[in-house]
């Protein structure tokens, strides 16, 4: 089979562990005979510097044209310590998301055994996790309409939802609990919100469509509490842009390292697949950073986008014969034990492929 890939490395260390995702791709390529055409495009802060917009037309353009965006990340010090920036490059993320719909972030959360001990949190506590978070992307507080008053003293920002978006995300959760143990839990603070008793009235009438799974209703605060006390009680969680990215990124530290993780960001014209890290400026250009979360999302997208469960699970199973031989970057190597270093990780990945 023949697949075309728009390849956007961003910023920081995107480029980095992009060039070892691509290896693996490449690798998995040859031993199931497909074809891969890769399309490079800027955005971020490397397409401020060039063309002076986080996400261009013709990078948009690239993105519409392809079955599927490999991602890598978008950040840079320059623009994080000038709260003065007109232009910031995470204004591309948010750009690309609403361009080309993509209305959902996939979010697994998993242990690998060899790694269990790696986790902050008690082996005993993280055993058997396997959760998936489904974020809403493109409404919510970060799309509504916000600015300042009384001579800039004031700020607002506005949190706003249609039932549609929230259909279309819980249709979803629905759906991906269906294929897992039938449990889904709303995420909501509608004790204060009343964009939140919107997602949990919404969701409540979509209950009787899908009859064989479990609904739970909790608040934030509380799930904030017991994703780090039960991780492995949740099985998929579905919730607005905001509350979203605060509890993925809290549920990334189950793993012991944000370096691990995958997503995938489900669209209406196309879907996008990067690793949950950050660009991680201080790391740029030391081939030292962990390419793993962006190599387990090219797996994300050989099954999810192009249905090849076989090539995914070749890549998963490369992964973790690499964590349990240790062949890991610095941030995983136990002291005094060889780290490997990001390019060396990639070659052998695709070697053992």
């Amino acid at each position: 089979m023949n697949f075309n890939i728009a390849l956007l490395a961003g910023d920081g260390i995107g480029p980095e562990v992009i060039d070892q995702a691509v290896k693996v791709v490449n690798a998995v390529a040859a031993k199931f005979n497909h074809e891969i055409k890769w399309t490079s495009a800027l955005t971020g802060a490397a397409a401020i510097d060039a063309v002076g917009e986080p996400y261009p037309d013709s990078t948009h353009e690239v993105c519409l044209a392809a079955d599927a965006v490999l991602f890598g990340a978008i950040g840079h010090p320059k623009y994080d310590n000038d709260p003065k920036a007109t232009v910031r490059p995470e204004q591309g993320l948010l750009k690309m998301r609403q361009k080309l719909g993509l209305f959902a972030n996939v979010r697994p959360t998993f242990t690998f055994p060899s790694l269990i001990d790696n986790s902050p949190l008690k082996r005993e506590r993280i055993e058997g996790t396997d959760l998936i978070i489904l974020r809403e992307l493109t409404g919510g507080i970060y799309f509504g309409e916000r600015g300042r008053k009384d001579d800039g003293n004031t700020a607002f920002d506005t949190c706003t939802y249609t039932r549609e978006e929230i259909q279309r995300l819980a249709k979803l959760g629905f759906e991906l609990a269906l294929t897992r143990s039938k449990k889904l839990c709303c995420v909501d603070k509608a004790n204060v919100l009343e964009s939140s008793r919107l997602w949990r009235e919404t969701v409540q009438n979509m209950e009787k469509d899908y009859p064989e799974v479990e609904v739970s209703y909790e608040f934030v605060d509380a799930v904030a509490m017991r994703l780090v006390q039960w991780p492995s009680s949740y099985d998929v969680i579905i919730t607005e842009n905001l509350f979203g990215d605060i509890l993925t990124d809290e549920a990334s530290v189950i793993s012991g390292s944000m370096g691990l993780m995958p997503s995938a960001s489900k669209g209406v014209h196309t879907s996008l697949y990067e690793p949950i890290h950050g660009s991680y400026p201080q790391a740029a250009g030391k081939d030292i950073a962990n390419p793993l979360a962006t190599v387990l999302s090219a797996a994300m997208m050989f099954e999810d986008a192009f249905g090849l469960k076989d090539e995914a699970e070749a890549i998963r199973e490369v992964v973790n014969k690499s964590l349990a031989e240790g062949i890991v970057t610095e941030d995983l190597a136990p002291k005094g034990i060889k780290a490997y270093k990001t390019s060396e990780v990639g070659d052998w990945l695709a070697k053992n492929i």
